[in-house]
């Protein structure tokens, strides 16, 4: 077993818009160490992938925690291939700034099936057949307080309800629990340090608008402010896959009527609201 892959070759497109980047030889000289991950140092417990339909693609949509680091997603994509293997063509979304402040990282990512979040990419990787994994909260999701761990936050973001109404795709929820104990998140400061940035007319770091700014405790910074890569803490972490949501209405008309899409997202929040409330009580009766 290699410790790190190798690079994908040097024409491979690596820049998040184009589908060929994906390289599953790469994703199978990951798996022993995602596996070791998975097994030994967040000890995963995970059920629900019954759910997945084995004859049509879906839009899975998740909600994560742990900074950076994201690890519940990982363990989920981990989980995702020893399943179904590198044959069942699928693509995660992923924001855009990565590319700018880690480039080499978003390269990596690209080759495990990474695409910058945009509907144009999404709309392709589904015309392609292939399922898409996407996580709507984005950084305010994975850097939320540590105080609102048990809830399901999507920042206000719909782009996800249109997406799957626009393209006629079912939506698998995937929802996880005890990634927020790898990182201690204090508080999110966005607003005040926005507002400091604007009165002293200063740029954001990189130039680059984070759109979050947690105050947190972990590894390897001790406390920090931002959002700056982290390590996460062992800590044991349980995901499930939640049942199919289908939609009485698609197409491009159901996509624009703002009134249904709000109808349709409340439906999917709450599902999985639900789902994670159910899936804390059976951990905290165990």
């Amino acid at each position: 077993m290699q410790l790190f892959p190798p690079f994908a070759p040097l024409d491979a497109p690596l820049d998040g818009w184009s589908l060929e980047g994906r390289d599953p030889v790469t994703i199978e000289q990951w798996m022993p160490i995602w596996e070791w991950l998975y097994t030994y140092y967040f000890r995963v417990q995970t059920s629900g992938w019954e759910h997945i339909p084995k004859d049509e693609n879906v839009l899975v949509v998740g909600s994560h925690n742990g900074g950076l680091a994201a690890p519940d997603m990982w363990m989920m994509m981990y989980d995702w291939f020893k399943r179904f293997g590198t044959e069942r063509l699928t693509y995660g979304l992923m924001h855009r700034n990565i590319w700018k402040v880690f480039p080499e990282l978003a390269k990596m990512a690209v080759k495990t099936g990474a695409l910058e979040a945009h509907p144009k990419t999404a709309i392709a990787a589904l015309k392609a057949g292939a399922d898409v994994l996407v996580y709507p909260g984005g950084g305010q999701d994975v850097f939320r307080p540590h105080s609102q761990s048990n809830k399901i936050y999507f920042a206000e973001r719909r782009g996800f309800i249109k997406l799957a109404l626009r393209q006629k795709v079912a939506i698998i929820p995937a929802i996880s629990w005890g990634a927020h104990d790898s990182i201690y998140v204090i508080d999110d400061i966005y607003e005040p340090m926005k507002q400091f940035l604007k009165t002293f007319n200063l740029p954001w770091l990189f130039g680059i608008d984070p759109e979050v700014f947690p105050v947190y405790l972990g590894l390897p910074w001790g406390l920090a402010f931002g959002p700056f890569p982290n390590f996460p803490l062992p800590t044991q972490m349980h995901t499930r896959v939640c049942p199919v949501i289908r939609f009485e209405k698609y197409g491009r008309k159901a996509a624009g009527d703002r009134h249904y899409v709000e109808a349709c997202y409340q439906q999917v929040l709450t599902a999985m609201q639900t789902e994670l409330d159910q899936l804390i009580l059976e951990i905290d009766s165990k």
